[in-house]
């Protein structure tokens, strides 16, 4: 299986006949580590210091099928280098596009990906309950709302019915976290360490729905639920809903909780919050550890990774869009 690599430090990467060069540098310009790294092992890297490379990198990396996530110093996701698409497929894209525009059938869609995201927001909730955590006012207001999405009738009014479950559902986060809470939901920019996790591990769960998209026949600015816009790849924002709940909300419950990141791993300045470069290896490494974890798929009967899970979405929505079996978004059963 091939590796994703997370760059932190500012350096420059190189081609070296069949490896990739990369030396590490300080703030001031100092070598710190030059790694060898064959290229038959990388899957993509992620980038959250300056990199500097050329175009013959940036070739080399369009035949190898290996993409490149840029991340800015406040943890935005800026961008990607993607490969050229290897999978094209007219008849995916003019049936990915005919459903969009029949609205009947893009709710119907919609609405798939809502009922999967929250039943995994409730599965999380069921788990914490369990364990002493009193969730059951919160999780019986979830379900009631959540009974409305089959009658909703667009998408702007789901949308209203999932702003409110979602609020519900980071109600829950002051109960469940023990040192930490979770105040107002804040986004640009996160104000408290809770809403810097959310933030970034979004953003990581997006990154590796488009790449997931990218390796199957979808197209990745025509969504259903997110309206498609000029500059975002917003299928990777439909599709992150289902696993949100499974990979960010889990992993930060389980590093805050046990401590594993601290008030010490955060930075705050110029009214922001976010995560130092300590704090981000912690978190991100908790993230790739989460993505490589398995699990005893019931339909396939074999173990199979949540990296791997998130492809198969999308495979399952490509079948429902090409009228082959309908889709059936994914819910955790444990």
């Amino acid at each position: 299986m091939k590796k994703t690599y997370y760059l932190f430090n500012p350096g420059e990467m190189e081609r070296k006949d069949n490896t990739l060069k990369f030396t590490a540098y300080t703030e001031d310009g100092h070598v710190v580590q030059t790694r060898y790294l064959p290229v038959e092992d990388i899957g993509e890297f992620y980038v959250f210091g300056s990199l500097r490379a050329n175009s013959a990198l940036y070739n080399f990396l369009g035949q190898k099928d290996i993409a490149v996530h840029f991340f800015d110093y406040y943890e935005n996701y800026t961008g990607s280098f993607m490969p050229r698409d290897s999978l094209l497929s007219g008849r995916v894209l003019l049936a990915q596009t005919a459903a969009y525009q029949n609205k009947k059938q893009r709710v119907t869609i919609a609405q798939k990906f809502i009922d999967g995201a929250v039943n995994n927001m409730l599965k999380n909730l069921q788990y914490y309950n369990r364990r002493g955590k009193d969730l059951e006012d919160l999780m019986e207001t979830m379900k009631k709302l959540c009974s409305q999405v089959p009658s909703t009738l667009s998408v702007e009014e789901l949308m209203g019915i999932e702003g409110m479950i979602r609020q519900n559902y980071y109600d829950a986060f002051n109960l469940i976290l023990n040192d930490f809470e979770m105040g107002n939901r804040t986004k640009q920019p996160p104000l408290n360490e809770v809403n810097a996790l959310i933030s970034f591990g979004n953003m990581m769960c997006y990154t590796i729905c488009l790449r997931a998209i990218h390796q199957t026949q979808l197209n990745p600015t025509i969504s259903y639920l997110h309206t498609p816009g000029e500059r975002r790849y917003s299928l990777a924002l439909d599709i992150a809903e289902i696993f949100k709940p499974i990979i960010v909300d889990r992993v930060m419950f389980k590093v805050l909780n046990k401590r594993e990141i601290q008030t010490k791993h955060f930075d705050k300045n110029m009214n922001r919050c976010v995560l130092n470069n300590t704090g981000k290896k912690i978190f991100v490494k908790a993230i790739e550890d989460r993505m490589t974890e398995t699990i005893q798929h019931r339909r396939l009967n074999r173990n199979v990774s949540y990296r791997h899970l998130i492809k198969l979405e999308c495979y399952k929505l490509s079948k429902h869009l090409l009228k082959l079996e309908e889709y059936k978004p994914f819910k955790m059963y444990w």
